[in-house]
Order: structure tokens, then C-alpha cells, then sequence
């Protein structure tokens, strides 16, 4: 498979931007070969439903924009309709941990959660903040206007809290345990 190709799948399965510099790393090979690959896969997106976006040193796959008129029915949609099970499962893990990767909430659920993040993104929700600890990784965290609408003032007023956290923490320490 050839490098834009991986790129491709790459872009589509994170559903969020990355640097040249991790595609580099990610697919072992130098920079100026991830930058020749990203322009062959522009050009290939060329007339298709999805572009490929470049901002600083970061891309990202996006929508072509003649696309607009049906993706912002979609997300009126979206929006107006009821939160899916997955929905709910995905938000209530992102209230309790009050700050969650993605790759933590995959492995909570058992199953990728780019979308569900997206739609709860969409109706702010839940909004990305970069980790104090580690700049590299994106944290999902509830908003404001979520704790609000809940009735509660603090993450802490949430039911059963201390202990569904610490059920919490246990599955994510597992899956590091798992990693190392």
C-alpha cells in the first residue's frame, strides 16, 4: 500500500489533525516523503466528497465543501434528535473522568468513539483541551452548559461519584498495565 494510501486511513480512523512529524514517525519514514505523499493524496481527493486540509504543519481530512447544504441538515439533525445509548455511555464516562482521551474511552467502551465525540462535540457537550501534563494529548471534557443543564454545580454532585471514578481509574490502569 502506498504511503498517501496509509496516510488516507490514517486521517480517517484519528478523525483529528496530526503533525508531519507524527505521520513521519508513525509510518517510519522522513518528512519530505510524508510531505510528497500528502500532495499525492490531495491530488487524488481532487472531484471526491473529502479534501485533505493543511494548516502550519498539521492536516486533517474534511469535507469537500460542496458538501455544506447536506451536511448542515445532518447536523440540525443531529442535534434536534434524542442521544443515542452510545451517546450517553461515551458523555457519561467524559462527566465522571472529567478529562478523557479518546484512546481511554475506546477502551472503556470496547469499540472507536470518533463519531459519537464528534455529534457530542457538535452540541457542545463536551469540549477538546490539551492535557496540562503531556501538550501532546487531547483531553474530552463536559462542558459548562453541561453541568448546568444536569442540575449540578460540580463534576463531584454526580450519583455514586467516588466510586464509579475509581471503577474508572481501575479499567483505565488496567489497560496501561496491559500496554507495558
Amino acid at each position: 500500500m502506498e504511503l498517501d494510501a496509509k496516510i488516507e486511513g490514517l486521517l480517517f480512523y484519528k478523525a483529528e489533525d496530526i503533525t508531519i512529524k507524527k505521520l513521519s514517525e508513525i509510518f517510519n519514514t522522513n518528512e519530505e516523503d510524508v510531505k510528497n505523499a500528502i500532495i499525492r493524496l490531495k491530488e487524488n481527493l481532487k472531484n471526491r466528497g473529502l479534501v485533505l486540509i493543511e494548516k502550519d504543519d498539521k492536516v486533517i481530512l474534511g469535507i469537500n465543501n460542496e458538501l455544506n447544504d447536506i451536511i448542515n441538515q445532518i447536523r440540525k439533525d443531529e442535534i434536534t434528535k434524542d442521544l443515542s445509548k452510545a451517546s450517553l455511555e461515551t458523555l457519561s464516562i467524559i462527566l465522571y473522568k472529567n478529562g478523557v482521551t479518546r484512546s481511554e474511552i475506546d477502551y472503556i467502551r470496547g469499540v472507536n468513539s470518533s463519531f459519537i465525540l464528534r455529534n457530542l462535540l457538535i452540541r457542545g457537550l463536551i469540549e477538546k483541551k490539551t492535557d496540562s501534563e503531556d501538550s501532546r494529548r487531547i483531553l474530552y471534557c463536559p462542558t459548562i452548559d453541561t453541568l448546568s443543564y444536569m442540575g449540578i454545580s460540580r463534576i463531584e454532585d454526580l450519583p455514586n461519584y467516588e466510586k464509579i471514578v475509581f471503577e474508572l481509574k481501575e479499567i483505565i490502569n488496567q489497560q496501561k498495565e496491559n500496554n507495558d
